[in-house]
């Protein structure tokens, strides 16, 4: 399992470039840039909220890619000097507004609302004293029912769960602000466009030199950890932690060129 390195250092530099220049070509090769390098943290959020449900982890991180780029785009480093924090927020609330405006879709069974409640009272009742929630194989006993229809109703209330756009949340330096104050507005950009940028950043891996290719496939494409990848090429950790820097800047170069 990869090890979700994301150099947080270099992201916050190009995003001072992003954020001082006024040329529009230059802000869209610098965010493809920022995506790329941010990709493992949109990745690992995408599969924790996608452990109990039928959706393709695929599909659901292509909708946290979407969070990332509006990260991006909005991120103020006045207000807060965190962008992994405000890009979480953007990430989990864009996830989590798919996975409700699916559910709502979709008409689950009378029988399997009646099971949730069900569900709910004996989690609550069967928590142990740190919080942690009964396995399904032990709802299942309880209610006399499958692990299956644990499955199907925890899916479908995991689904149902949404952020608070009233909820507060630290931006850092004592400071706080609403959800509502943080999400974009959902036209502002869309799975059509993130495609288009997708494509436009393949074209750009298939230029860089054969050794650099090879780092930034296995990291980001195949989700090998650094370490797992400098045992494959037989190359040190610090080797490829230094392929991947130099491949993200050769990147930016020939995007600007494009």
């Amino acid at each position: 399992m990869a090890d979700y390195t994301v150099n947080y250092e270099e992201i916050a530099d190009w995003l001072k470039i992003y954020k001082s220049t006024e040329d529009e070509k230059q802000k869209k090769h610098l965010q493809h840039i920022i995506v790329l390098a941010a990709m493992p943290l949109v990745k690992k959020i995408s599969r924790g909220l996608a452990r109990r449900n039928t959706d393709p982890v695929e599909d659901i991180i292509q909708v946290g890619s979407v969070g990332l780029v509006k990260a991006i785009q909005l991120y103020n480093p006045k207000v807060s000097e965190n962008f992994k924090t405000y890009a979480t927020y953007l990430i989990t609330g864009e996830i989590r507004h798919y996975l409700r405006d699916k559910v709502s879709m979709i008409k689950a069974p009378r029988e399997i609302y009646e099971l949730a409640y069900r569900v709910n009272k004996l989690m609550e009742k069967l928590k142990d004293e740190n919080g942690n929630e009964p396995s399904e194989k032990v709802l299942a006993d309880e209610l006399g029912t499958s692990v299956g229809k644990i499955k199907e109703v925890i899916d479908v209330e995991r689904r149902k769960q949404t952020i608070s756009l009233d909820q507060i949340v630290s931006i850092g330096n004592d400071e706080t602000l609403s959800l509502f104050d943080k999400i974009a507005d959902d036209n502002h950009y869309n799975l059509e466009s993130f495609q288009e940028d997708k494509i436009l950043l393949n074209d750009a891996i298939k230029k860089l030199d054969v050794k650099l290719q090879e780092v930034v496939v296995l990291n980001y494409f195949e989700d090998m950890s650094q370490t797992q990848i400098a045992t494959k090429l037989g190359i040190s950790q610090m080797q490829v932690s230094r392929r991947l820097k130099k491949a993200l800047n050769v990147l930016l170069e020939i995007l600007s060129e494009k």
